[in-house]
């Protein structure tokens, strides 16, 4: 559509009783109207909405199948809310884990504890540089006194690469990794976790977009990323036989399922005592969620890293 052919946005804000009112004209049923308000004034109407769609009749008039009560919309949304935590919470050990592998096998590989300094080691110059400047900018931001320290010690433009990189964010390790001119670099990283380096690079991408929708509260839950991993052909036969391989045009492979049996297969490499799986299970048990609607396969349950 183009501008002019576009309109004013002419819709009046509504009071939360009125939301309540207008949610009840579609189907919903709310028999605690001061329940509906309350929730409605801590959530706000149009994130709410969004958990009304799965039970849909007719999106154009917003009509909810026959049934579905205000309950049932809260328990998705909480269920949402509670999954993204449990995918911080596994993210946050990945994150830490490969960035201490990056510190340690570049360092020793390249036989300095500034190989970051070296722009021989990244492929694409433009990037590399871009990378330095954000990094430089959080040394001189940061307030840390392990920072502090190095910064005002020592006369590199930066810190030592196992000092910097408790620095990068998720998506600042995709871009530094992906970066590295060898391949032999990219292996030893990669080979903490028994994976190839091209599905790492393509895992990590796609992890730091998962990492930005769940920090900024997004919905994950039936949320279809606009890119997808790049699925192991060869490698561990019980992450093999976890992944849900389908011909590349299925929505599906763009949903969670994978996401999740992925990071389950890192956590148990880095952190075998972990109660993630269990958790995952249990939200999803406690909630009564439709996994379908999350990409899983209808036998998730049997397969290797699930049971």
């Amino acid at each position: 559509m183009t501008d002019q052919n576009k309109i004013p946005f002419n819709k009046p804000p509504k009071t939360f009783s009125e939301q309540v009112t207008i949610l009840k004209s579609h189907g919903l049923i709310i028999q605690d109207t001061n329940k509906a308000e309350f929730y409605l004034s801590q959530l706000n109407y149009y994130r709410l909405a969004a958990y009304c769609i799965p039970f849909e009749t007719d999106h154009d008039t917003h009509q909810i199948l026959e049934g579905t009560t205000f309950d049932d919309v809260l328990n998705l949304y909480t269920f949402d809310r509670e999954l993204r935590l449990l995918l911080m919470d596994a993210i946050e050990r990945i994150e830490v884990s490969l960035r201490t592998q990056m510190a340690y096998q570049l360092s020793h590989r390249h036989n300095t504890s500034h190989p970051h300094l070296i722009s021989n080691n990244f492929k694409d110059d433009r990037k590399y540089q871009n990378g330095r400047k954000k990094l430089e900018h959080e040394v001189n931001q940061s307030d840390e006194d392990f920072i502090c320290h190095l910064r005002t010690k020592y006369r590199e433009d930066l810190p030592p690469i196992w000092a910097v990189v408790e620095l990068m964010t998720m998506g600042q390790l995709s871009k530094w990794f992906s970066n590295i001119n060898q391949r032999s670099d990219r292996m030893a990283i990669s080979q903490a976790y028994s994976l190839n380096e091209a599905i790492m690079t393509s895992f990590c991408e796609h992890l730091s977009l998962v990492r930005n929708k769940a920090a900024h509260h997004a919905r994950l839950w039936n949320r279809v990323f606009p890119k997808q991993m790049k699925l192991p052909k060869n490698g561990p036969s019980d992450l093999i036989n976890s992944l849900l391989n389908l011909p590349n045009e299925n929505r599906n492979l763009k949903k969670l399922y994978n996401t999740l049996t992925i990071i389950l297969y890192i956590m148990n490499i880095i952190s075998p005592e972990h109660h993630w799986k269990s958790r995952v299970k249990n939200l999803i048990k406690t909630h009564d969620i439709d996994t379908t609607k999350m990409g899983f396969p209808l036998d998730w349950e049997t397969r290797p890293l699930w049971t």
